[in-house]
């Protein structure tokens, strides 16, 4: 018996089981003040079979806020900065429940796969809703979708630079006029998560559209979304962790659900980015940039080129718009329709 399994049975004799749907809702909206820790199982016969999440009840009522960290599983800061989260909060002075998942695509975690879950392939940041008699993914997505989402008042999607993702970290939220409050709601807390670059993405799909995007499912059905992007190149940076921490009790601190530290106010110096540009490979090759996230670029300046395997240049890539590297591929390889460049403006 491999390691991995027998700490799987271990963790199940020792931590309560919610299964599919019984009991959440329930253990959600308890006022406790104690924590709760529990795996949940969906239907594959692979020892990644499991999703763990953790419901901290305070003794008073108030909202339930979510966090959801490891969608993708080689994107580590946000699963540290998670652990450290749930051990440091303390329910006796929690008002209202905090809902985290600390590893949402376990099989990608324990594989080290970049984006996707090896046991299907899938992407889970491309599967909601999901689908019940799905595939591990898909189940995942839709346990989300059905189980937490529609228990949640705000839903925290925490994300990074995946093993080959230079990426300058930013709070985002979608700006969904169809949910004004929601969506008020998601610009102010990113404006009082201390983090310096706040994009908002254009919203366009209608109520009966896949949504793909864990926190774009939450926006569709009509919850306070947002994401934090913190962190790059498959690595744990320490102050990535403390940025995605401090934006979290920030945003506790707010809705008055957990006080720590100063009251937090809306950063002067932020950036706001409202329009993006995705500059896509047109070949397979080795990728070459002198750039890294963050810098600043204008209009057809050069950023980068991609060559064949002899070194061969096959095309020169031109900044299709003047603004911020959001992020970029920070490592040679590179496939054709790849997004090289994200710049945002």
């Amino acid at each position: 018996m491999n390691y991995l399994k027998l700490l799987s049975i271990k963790l199940l004799m020792l931590l309560p089981v919610i299964s599919f749907s019984q009991n959440l809702e329930k253990a959600i909206k308890e006022n406790t003040g104690k924590r709760i820790d529990t795996l949940v199982h969906f239907k594959t016969d692979s020892p990644y079979n499991y999703m763990p999440v953790t419901i901290i009840s305070g003794k008073e009522k108030g909202p339930v806020f979510t966090i959801v960290a490891g969608i993708h599983g080689f994107e580590y800061p946000p699963i540290s900065a998670v652990q450290e989260l749930i051990k440091e909060i303390d329910p006796n002075n929690l008002k209202g429940t905090l809902v985290v998942i600390p590893i949402a695509n376990v099989g990608s975690f324990y594989k080290r796969t970049p984006f996707v879950n090896p046991l299907d392939n899938k992407n889970l940041n491309n599967a909601f809703p999901g689908s019940k008699s799905g595939t591990i993914t898909e189940q995942i997505a839709n346990y989300i979708t059905k189980e937490i989402i529609p228990n949640s008042d705000v839903f925290l999607d925490v994300h990074a630079g995946d093993a080959n993702e230079d990426l300058l970290p930013f709070v985002c939220y979608y700006n969904n006029t169809s949910e004004e409050k929601n969506t008020e709601l998601s610009a102010k807390l990113s404006e009082i998560s201390g983090i310096n670059h706040i994009v908002s993405y254009p919203y366009t799909i209608t109520k009966t559209e896949p949504a793909k995007y864990a926190f774009k499912q939450a926006s569709q059905n009509g919850k306070t979304a947002l994401s934090i992007e913190a962190g790059k190149l498959g690595n744990v940076q320490t102050e990535s962790v403390h940025l995605i921490k401090k934006a979290v009790y920030n945003m506790l601190n707010y809705m008055d659900i957990y006080a720590k530290g100063t009251t937090p106010t809306k950063n002067p110096s932020a950036v706001y980015l409202k329009n993006q540009e995705y500059v896509k490979a047109e070949f397979s090759g080795v990728f070459h940039s002198n750039l890294k996230s963050g810098d600043y670029i204008k209009k057809e300046d050069k950023i980068g080129f991609i060559s064949d395997e002899f070194g061969t240049v096959l095309n020169e890539i031109k900044a299709p718009a003047t603004g911020v590297v959001l992020y970029k591929i920070g490592t040679p390889p590179v496939n054709k329709g790849e997004t090289v460049f994200c710049i945002g403006f």
